[in-house]
């Protein structure tokens, strides 16, 4: 790579990591106002799908509709958007949004052991340690006195974990069965009309369902370029994953971590006390230390390892 292009790159990379770091304060927006987590689901889901529709469509891309392509999208629905951002809107009514950056940092540290599990892997001590350290920063923050301002309560703490969870089940699910044939536009294209199908009962079942006339508040505003930003992040992940190769792009799980932070600050005005940048420093160090080898992420190919 020229120094002109690793310079592009290096742009582009931090612009996908701003975008997509804005996403935990605007959600944290979107929860303050009393919307539940499954209306919340939907309106994501469904505004995914209309931005994902029209990517789709500029690309020349096409919905593939055999068994194994829905079963696909079904799988990446639940794996990849219901079951975890239910977990994550939850959570994030009770914790504040730097907290939340910092539990979805584990995303890749989660995957290790997955992979492991999956026989997709093989140990290694350095990257066992990388899980500790992972660990040890979520210890941080919960344990008593760890001078979090209000304390942080641990049950919304393990919900916020939960969605790391998935994700990483999800990206190590991707490299063990694959998706059908189908590239990653048109997975994340079919399983956001799934994840919409799928929410819009729970919405309307559980009294949760959002009215999307007007007047529009901060919340519904939130809402809208939060799930935008997402979808527009994600397609621009992959394009530089493909351009750029993915050892370049994983990169991107520590933009996403910082910029979260930095956003809930400028935006929320959160102030954390010292063993938040503590917990902060060891996360950073453990995602470094379990980030798999350049061959074998360069075998794997892209893996939906920093998806929100």
């Amino acid at each position: 790579m020229t120094r002109s292009a690793l310079l592009f790159y290096t742009g582009i990379l931090i612009l996908l990591g701003a975008a997509w770091g804005m996403t935990m304060p605007l959600t944290k927006i979107a929860v303050s106002t009393g919307y539940k987590h499954f209306g919340l689901l939907f309106w994501q889901m469904a505004i995914g799908t209309v931005v994902m529709t029209g990517v789709g469509l500029l690309l020349g891309k096409r919905l593939l509709l055999g068994r194994a392509q829905i079963r696909v999208y079904v799988l990446i629905a639940f794996i990849g958007s219901v079951l975890p951002n239910t977990a994550s809107y939850q959570a994030a009514v009770h914790l504040p949004s730097g907290v939340m950056s910092i539990l979805l940092s584990m995303i890749p540290i989660w995957a290790f052991p997955i992979a492991l599990f999956l026989a997709l892997d093989r140990f290694e001590w350095r990257r066992f340690c990388g899980l500790a350290m992972g660990l040890a920063a979520v210890l941080m923050i919960v344990l008593p006195g760890a001078d979090m301002s209000g304390g942080i309560p641990v049950f919304w703490v393990c919900i916020g974990l939960i969605s790391g969870l998935f994700y990483a089940f999800e990206g190590n699910y991707v490299a063990r069965w694959g998706t059908a044939g189908l590239d990653a536009i048109q997975v994340l294209w079919g399983a956001s009309i799934v994840g919409t199908l799928v929410a819009l009962p729970l919405a309307l079942g559980s009294g949760q369902w959002i009215d999307p006339g007007p007047p529009y508040g901060a919340a519904d505003i939130a809402q809208v370029i939060s799930a935008t930003l997402h979808v527009i992040a994600y397609t621009g992940y992959v394009w530089i994953v493909g351009r750029a190769g993915p050892v370049f792009a994983v990169q991107i799980s520590y933009l996403v971590t910082l910029f979260g932070i930095f956003w809930a600050w400028l935006v929320l005005s959160e102030a954390y006390p010292a063993t938040f940048w503590g917990a902060l420093g060891l996360m950073m160090i453990g995602m470094y230390m379990v980030q798999p080898r350049k061959a074998s992420l360069e075998a794997g190919g892209m893996i939906r390892d920093s998806g929100r």
